[in-house]
């Protein structure tokens, strides 16, 4: 059966609350949920995190944020989810998970215990940002060195919620259809939104797409637009992977950060208007010989 979400006018799957839950899709790949912040890895341990890949068993999210994660840019603030409710449901031979995400996190960065907030310290920042931007051979990764060397930390604090995002995921066969709905959002003050499937850069270290491009390790990138109608990530010594296809007004980017004890992502991630009320999109789980 096709791995649809019910239509507007169809009956709407009753969902239990879980834990966690554990998919089989194949003899080698799974999907895990969980409805508190685990697995609690490194920078973001506080953050929810979307469907964790796994490959044998062997959770393959590293420091990522899993697929279907929303993030939501302002002019003042980034806003991520430290809370969730998550269910599951079952429609013909779909498993249906529903998280809502509670967008009630912001980042702060600390330089040596001094709020970033500073604005010669930002503005220091600033002037870092800039050599990135206009120079393309200094390097996004090769900054995040400098900044770690400087110790600064990242953090997220509690904050006041911006509402909910609710991501739908029906997982069937080798497919991931995922719906985000961010129509109980309070939308005053919102930017951009983002909606990341970030998976562990460890693992998935290719990148390949339709125009034939391939890159590995540090040259997929650091937050590079994408072209091509459809983009993957490939673990090349387990022989899996996963397909994101670029969508109508959305902007569809791939990056990676890798620093030990630190970053640890890879990810193609979802730009949106934040007039968008609803995006819907495919994940296909790839395996190669």
């Amino acid at each position: 059966m096709s791995s649809t979400l019910p239509a507007n006018n169809e009956s709407i799957p009753s969902f239990s609350p879980i834990d966690m839950y554990t998919f089989k899709m194949s003899d080698l790949a799974g999907i895990r949920v969980y409805s508190d912040t685990r697995p609690h890895k490194w920078k973001i341990a506080n953050l929810q995190k979307g469907l964790v890949l796994l490959c044998d068993g062997t959770e393959m999210v590293g420091e990522g944020s899993g697929f279907g994660f929303p993030v939501l840019l302002c002019s003042d603030e980034t806003y991520f989810s430290g809370t969730s409710k998550t269910s599951l449901s079952q429609r013909g031979n779909s498993w249906i998970i529903q998280k809502e995400f509670v967008m009630d996190r912001t980042v702060r960065n600390r330089f040596r215990n001094v709020n970033l907030e500073n604005r010669k310290v930002r503005g220091f920042f600033g002037y870092l940002s800039n050599i990135y931007q206009t120079n393309p051979r200094f390097r996004f990764l090769a900054l995040k060195k400098l900044t770690g060397k400087m110790n600064i930390s990242t953090t997220f604090v509690d904050s006041l919620s911006l509402g909910r995002v609710i991501v739908t995921y029906a997982i069937d066969k080798n497919q991931i259809r995922v719906r985000a709905d961010f129509r109980h959002l309070e939308t005053d003050g919102i930017q951009r939104i983002f909606i990341l499937n970030e998976q562990g850069s460890r693992f998935f270290r290719t990148y390949a797409d339709s125009d034939e491009i391939r890159l590995n390790d540090k040259r997929i990138g650091a937050w590079d637009k994408i072209d091509a109608s459809w983009a993957s990530l490939i673990a090349p010594q387990s022989g899996l992977g996963f397909r994101l296809w670029k969508l109508q007004n959305c902007v569809l980017r791939r990056g990676r950060e890798f620093l030990e004890n630190s970053l640890d992502w890879v990810g193609l991630d979802y730009e949106v208007s934040p007039k968008t009320a609803v995006l819907e999109y495919v994940i296909e789980i790839l395996e190669y010989d």
